[in-house]
């Protein structure tokens, strides 16, 4: 019997590498160009990427945002602009016996971008465990 472990720290560079987080990054249906991410996660630093539909890559939706608190491996706090709001981001990882719980705090929404975010990161995320599966 075997079991898949995931650490808080490959989940956290699955956040902070350009090149895994322009795998796995928007949801199912859109597409995050390599050359359109940049990520520099320190305090004062930046992640900033292009999100782009798979059926129509005239409609793409960039993300920047400005990270205010980074601790390695377990914390990423920051501000972006998103669909013309500005909104506050807060990704803690957990390490819950060598596996990763990630709490991810994000607002303030309308209730239509709320339900739209919601989506959105499940969809990801389902993309997510797909890019930690092959790597774990």
């Amino acid at each position: 019997m075997s079991e898949l472990v995931m650490t808080r720290e490959l989940v956290y560079r699955a956040f902070t590498d350009p090149d895994q987080l322009s795998r796995w990054f928007g949801p199912i249906g859109w597409s995050v160009p390599r050359d359109s991410v940049d990520v520099d996660a320190r305090v004062g630093g930046h992640q900033r990427l292009t999100m782009v539909s798979d059926t129509d890559p005239s409609q793409s939706s960039p993300v920047n945002a400005t990270f205010t608190e980074v601790v390695e491996n377990e914390l990423l706090v920051g501000e972006e602009e998103a669909f013309g709001n500005r909104m506050y981001l807060r990704l803690e990882f957990h390490d819950e016996g060598g596996k990763t719980r990630l709490v991810l705090h994000q607002g303030p929404f309308t209730e239509e971008l709320e339900n739209m975010t919601r989506e959105g990161w499940g969809s990801s995320f389902t993309k997510l465990d797909d890019l930690l599966t092959a790597r774990a």
